[in-house]
């Protein structure tokens, strides 16, 4: 099968985007890959002229129709969602490709998915509460199809003693800041913590978390020795502080975490709970104190800890990995 996958190559380290086509290529297809934030002008010029925003969606969306007329696929899988066009989508659908969109991101801006979505042929949703809004946009059909892991780089890692000193910590978070992060770890002060992530600086002098940051943004390589070196690592997972919408998925952080043998403690994520077992393949908290008590029982208990991270990753080797999610994605569209 010829796809042409449609997504976003950060120029600083790999993403969902490079495991997808990772997948796709080890399945046996033949890849075309599109970059749909291939700007031709300068974002900071876009941001203050919406009519040059839009000039520049279009150059966009013509590239991706001219790829397709030269390269013919089969099927375009869009990712996300927000700069492909229904236009654009119709165009491909005329041409006999079979056009497919995964979101991929929590709905902070959903209104481009709510516009476009009915115009593809199938669409899948990382999480559970996209296909909430469809369903009640009166689109129906949608597939939760959560993101995952790759198995080539999320895996456990071999550290040299200085690595374990600097990346390991008996409670690790890797993720970036929000208000309601800061108020729960700030519960966790007690223990050997470590914060890894954008947007810590927003801290205030004085905050006590502040010993325990160990680094900004870090690349993929790096999370998983976090993840290798750490006892336990923290997964919250992001929600709107003004409940606008609710957000049930699954953060790759899950899936990533158990793919490098790490033992995780998750809020009561609804996604997360739907496709692991707590106390089998991973933990759950409900409360700040709720969580204080598990991170103190597991450390307590290291055999216990151990053996719920190896079935966690067993069961996200097993079950979990992008080649899964693209087997899933193209066997239903061969259904149809």
């Amino acid at each position: 099968m010829r796809v042409l996958f449609s997504g976003f190559h950060n120029p600083h380290f790999i993403t969902i985007t490079e495991y997808i086509e990772s997948a796709i290529k080890a399945l046996g297809h033949d890849l075309i890959i599109f970059d749909d934030r291939r700007h031709i002008i300068p974002g900071i010029i876009r941001q203050r002229m919406q009519w040059l925003h839009q000039f520049d969606l279009q150059h966009i969306n013509k590239e991706m129709v001219s790829l397709a007329s030269k390269t013919k696929p089969d099927v375009a899988i869009v990712t996300g969602g927000h700069r492909i066009t229904g236009l654009t989508v119709k165009s491909l659908k005329d041409n006999g490709i079979v056009t497919v969109l995964w979101t991929i991101d929590a709905p902070l801006n959903f209104q481009p998915i709510l516009d476009v979505a009915s115009y593809y042929d199938h669409v899948f949703c990382q999480g559970t509460e996209a296909i909430e809004l469809l369903n009640h946009a009166g689109i129906k059909g949608a597939i939760w199809l959560p993101v995952a892991c790759d198995p080539n780089v999320h895996k456990p890692v071999g550290l040299s003693p200085e690595e374990k000193r600097h990346y390991g910590n008996d409670v690790a978070f890797v993720g970036s800041y929000y208000p309601n992060r800061e108020e729960l770890f700030e519960k966790l002060t007690d223990f050997n913590l470590g914060i890894w992530g954008p947007g810590w600086e927003k801290l205030s002098l004085d905050s006590p978390l502040r010993k325990f940051l160990r680094g900004d943004e870090l690349k993929p390589e790096a999370w998983s020795k976090v993840y290798s070196a750490s006892k336990i690592i923290l997964a919250t997972h992001y929600q709107d502080p003004e409940n606008r919408f609710p957000v049930y998925q699954a953060s790759p952080r899950i899936f990533e975490a158990l793919a490098c043998g790490a033992f995780v403690i998750s809020d009561n994520q609804r996604d997360v709970f739907s496709l692991f077992k707590e106390g089998e393949h991973l933990a759950r908290f409900v409360n700040p104190d709720d969580l204080v008590e598990k991170i103190r029982y597991y450390l307590e208990h290291p055999e216990e800890r151990k053996k719920i991270a190896r079935l966690g990753r067993l069961v996200v080797l097993q079950n979990h990995t992008y080649v899964h999610r693209i087997e899933k994605l193209l066997s239903v569209v061969s259904r149809n």
